[in-house]
């Protein structure tokens, strides 16, 4: 009989996993019996479509970032309980789940961090440069599972629900600080361009500097254990 492929271990230790996973968990038992997974993802992707017209009707009303942070909870739902929904009914499809929850993960992401680039909130290439890193630590995560067989969702005991948190208490405050976050705090020529920069692009900015930070010492991390585990041969005369 041929041996069982292995499957990657998730590995998820972030702030708020404990009672995350219980609610999850607790959602899942409730759950009718003809909503799916699949249904699930379908609703993490509406989620991030509500999450892009919220961040591009701020253009009109910077209260319309209260849809925006609607929208990351509908993407939290539907995200990260499709996969808990198949384990609470022993209904797993590992392969078919990681190949449907990463694509819609890139999607999603994408128009997320598109929409508030279209904001007049955040400049277009502060927000690529995170979606940019996204990709960047998504690449990072699927080699892990392929190679160590682990499938790590936290870096730093951050993991996407406490991004999500920290996307929604940016977008609080700059709906109570609208004049603040609406200032051009610094500007800048780029080959006859002017630029301008506000809060937002600092704090995305810095969430960026975050996510390669956590990705180097990763990376680094791993290399050596790579080396270590295939060292390099000297040549044999």
């Amino acid at each position: 009989m041929a041996q069982q492929e292995k499957q990657a271990e998730r590995i998820q230790t972030s702030i708020l996993n404990g009672i995350e996973r219980k609610i999850l968990v607790w959602l899942a038992k409730r759950m009718p019996r003809k909503v799916t997974s699949d249904m699930l993802s379908f609703v993490g992707f509406l989620g991030s479509l509500v999450i892009c017209a919220g961040y591009l009707l701020s253009n009109i009303n910077i209260q319309w970032l209260w849809l925006a942070s609607f929208g990351l909870v509908i993407n939290w739902y539907g995200d990260s309980l499709d996969g808990t929904l198949a384990r609470v009914r022993n209904q797993q499809r590992p392969k078919y789940g990681y190949f449907l929850d990463h694509q819609l993960d890139c999607i999603n992401e994408g128009m997320m961090f598109v929409g508030a680039g279209l904001s007049m909130l955040m400049n277009m290439w502060v927000a690529l440069l995170i979606f940019i890193a996204y990709l960047i630590m998504t690449v990072y995560v699927t080699m892990s599972a392929h190679l160590k067989k682990e499938f790590r969702l936290t870096y730093a005991a951050l993991g996407p629900t406490e991004f999500r948190l920290i996307i929604i208490i940016i977008n609080t405050f700059a709906i109570g600080f609208s004049s603040f976050f609406s200032k051009v705090l610094w500007s800048f020529d780029y080959f006859g361009i002017m630029v301008e920069m506000k809060m937002m692009d600092f704090l995305g900015l810095g969430i960026f500097v975050i996510l390669m930070v956590m990705w180097l010492v990763s990376f680094m991390k791993d290399l050596r254990y790579y080396g270590d585990m295939e060292p390099l041969k000297k040549n044999e005369k």
